[in-house]
Formats: structure tokens, C-alpha cells, sequence
């Protein structure tokens, strides 16, 4: 495993410790200029801690450290503050033809012994009707809710 020295100038370190004392900051963001000033090794340093002594103190994990370190090193001072970016991408599960199928049944007559459609009666149909293999009542309420569609009405 590569250990990272960060070395920090005194105009960074006087930001972190903007950072840290006052101002409306991300918990992230503060946690992340904590870690930068406990392990700076550079001559503007007052004292440095271990790995293990930060993580009692800020109770986090030793890879934390070691990620802050290594986007310090390697992406510089601004990218080791922010959050880093996700990797995952999501499916969007409703398209626009589910969306207006699920919309025409809405607007359409409730079934036999049915006095509205329900959310779950929804899901089902849309189901029933192959409009998608499966859908959560959940998903149909966020889609429905998206187009400003009562059920109350």
C-alpha cells in the first residue's frame, strides 16, 4: 500500500483552519480539513498525529485517512475537500411510454368493486396489462406525483 506525506503550505493551512473554525461548511468537508491538518508533515506544521490517534479522535475509519491523503497528493487541495464523484449509474425505471400508460389508467374507470384506483390496483394493472414486468406501488406513486395527478379527485 502507497503511504501518502502531505505537506501543506501555510496559506492552505490557514484555510483549513477557516475551514474548521467558523463558516457554513459540509460535515464532509470539515471532517476532510481535520484530517488534512492532524496529518500535514510540512514545516508549517505545530505537531502531527498517527493514522491511528486521528481515528480515535474523529472517530473514522483508517481508509478515510488514507483517501484524503491520496486525492491530496495526487488531485491537489481543492479536490480533496470536495465530495468525489459516483461511479453509479441509475436506471431510470419509468419511461415515457410506462409514464403515460400509468397515466391513462388513472384517468381511466377504477375496476368492478373499486370506487378510485389505488396505487397498489395501479402497480398490479400495469403489470397485468405488460406495460412493464414489474413495478412497486412506491414507483407508480413518485411517477404520478411527478405530474400532479390526484387519485382523489
Amino acid at each position: 500500500m502507497n503511504t501518502y506525506k502531505v505537506t501543506l503550505t501555510q496559506e492552505e493551512r490557514n484555510q483549513l483552519s477557516g475551514i474548521t473554525r467558523s463558516g457554513n461548511h459540509s460535515a464532509k468537508k470539515m471532517l476532510h480539513a481535520l484530517i488534512l491538518l492532524n496529518v500535514d508533515r510540512g514545516p508549517f506544521a505545530d505537531e502531527w498525529q498517527t493514522n491511528e490517534q486521528i481515528c480515535k479522535i474523529l472517530k473514522i475509519g483508517m481508509r478515510t485517512i488514507d483517501r484524503v491523503k491520496k486525492r491530496f497528493v495526487e488531485e491537489g487541495f481543492e479536490a480533496s475537500l470536495k465530495m468525489a464523484p459516483t461511479s453509479r449509474k441509475y436506471e431510470k425505471l419509468v419511461d415515457g411510454d410506462l409514464e403515460a400508460h400509468l397515466i391513462a389508467l388513472a384517468c381511466g374507470q377504477p375496476p368492478k368493486g373499486h370506487a378510485r384506483w389505488s396505487l397498489r390496483l395501479l402497480a398490479d394493472k400495469a403489470v397485468e396489462l405488460q406495460y412493464a414486468d414489474s413495478i412497486s406501488y412506491e414507483t407508480v406513486r413518485r411517477t404520478l406525483k411527478k405530474t400532479n395527478l390526484n387519485l382523489g379527485k
